[in-house]
C-alpha cells in the first residue's frame, strides 16, 4: 500500500481516450527514444510509422469503459488497481505541486488502451507514456506497466508505477518553466543532448515529488519506505539508454540518459525535496 485515508478521488483532469493532431509527444517511457528525437527535430510521426493509422484511436466504447472505470475510482482503489492508481498518483502530484510551485497549472490526463490521438499526434501503446505539451496532457495505457515489469526488467511495484507517472508531470512542470523549450533548442541525441538533460529533470522532479508526497497533513501517500525507493532505482534502472540497447550502446545515440544517471538524478530530487536541485542545464555533470 502507498496511498493511506480512503474515500473519492478527484478525476475532474482525468479521462479516457484523446483527440487531435499535431506536434509529436515527447516522452519519457523506455519506448519513447525514437519519438523524442522525432520531436525534437521536429519529425512528422506519421512519416516514422510511429502513430499508426487516421483511425487508431481507442474506440468509443473502449473509452467509455475506461471513463466508467476512473469514476469508479477511490483512494482503497488505488493500492490494487492500476487505472486508480494512476489516478491517485495525479491527485498527489496536483497536491505537491500546487504546493510548492508558485503559479502551478494542472495537466490532463488521458488512460487509454491501443492507441490514442493526441496535439502531437497519433500514438500507440508501443510508445509508452508520454506527455505531449501540444495539448498539456499526460498519456498512459496501463498495459506499459506490464511491459516494463515482464519484458524491461523494472519492478512491478506500485511506487515504481507512480514514478513512471511522476516522471511524465515532470516534463509539464518543465513545460511551465520553459525548460522543455530550452531543451528542444538543444541536441536531440548524445551524452549532454537536450534531450537527455530534459528526461533526467523530469526523473529529478519524480524525486522531488516522491520526497513531499508522504509528507504534512494532506500527505495522501503513507510514509515511504526502502524497499519502495528500491522499486523506483530498478524501474529507473531498466529503462536507462544503455540497458534499453545492451551491449550495443552508443552514448552518442542517447536520449533519456544511462541507468545510473536517471537513478542518480531521481536520488537528488528525492534527497533535496527541491525543485531548484533539478537544473540539468546548469549541471557540470550528468
Amino acid at each position: 500500500m502507498t496511498f493511506q485515508g480512503g474515500g473519492p478521488l478527484d478525476t475532474g483532469n482525468v479521462s479516457g481516450g484523446g483527440g487531435g493532431r499535431g506536434r509529436l509527444a515527447l516522452g519519457g517511457g523506455a519506448g519513447l527514444i525514437v519519438i523524442v528525437v522525432a520531436a525534437l527535430l521536429g519529425i512528422d510521426p506519421n512519416a516514422i510509422g510511429l502513430g499508426g493509422d487516421d483511425t487508431g484511436s481507442s474506440t468509443s466504447s473502449q473509452q467509455s469503459a475506461i471513463d466508467e472505470h476512473i469514476q469508479s475510482c477511490t483512494i482503497e482503489k488505488a493500492n490494487v488497481d492500476t487505472v486508480c492508481r494512476i489516478v491517485a498518483t495525479t491527485n498527489s502530484l496536483d497536491r505537491v505541486w500546487s504546493n510548492i510551485m508558485p503559479g502551478y497549472e494542472p495537466p490532463q490526463t488521458k488512460i487509454f488502451s491501443g492507441s490514442v490521438d493526441t496535439a502531437c499526434g497519433p500514438a500507440t501503446s508501443d510508445v509508452g507514456p508520454f506527455y505531449c505539451p501540444g495539448d498539456q496532457t499526460a498519456y498512459f495505457d496501463p498495459t506499459f506497466f506490464d511491459v516494463l515489469s515482464d519484458q524491461l526488467g523494472g519492478s512491478d511495484g506500485p511506487l515504481a508505477q507512480e514514478y513512471v507517472v511522476a516522471h511524465e508531470y515532470g516534463h509539464h512542470i518543465e513545460y511551465l518553466t520553459g525548460a522543455l523549450e530550452k531543451g528542444q533548442r538543444m541536441g536531440a541525441a548524445g551524452p549532454t543532448s537536450g534531450s537527455v538533460r530534459i528526461e533526467l529533470q523530469a526523473d529529478c522532479l519524480a524525486g522531488v515529488w516522491a520526497f513531499n508526497a508522504d509528507k504534512g497533513p494532506d500527505a495522501m501517500l503513507a510514509p515511504l519506505t526502502q524497499q519502495q525507493i528500491s522499486d523506483v532505482i530498478q524501474t529507473a534502472k531498466a529503462i536507462g539508454d544503455d540497458a534499453i540497447s545492451g551491449d550495443s550502446s552508443n552514448p552518442e545515440g542517447w536520449t533519456h540518459g544511462s541507468s545510473d544517471q536517471r537513478v542518480r538524478w531521481f536520488n537528488v530530487g528525492y534527497d533535496r525535496g527541491d525543485a531548484a536541485a533539478c537544473d540539468t542545464f546548469a549541471a557540470g555533470r550528468l
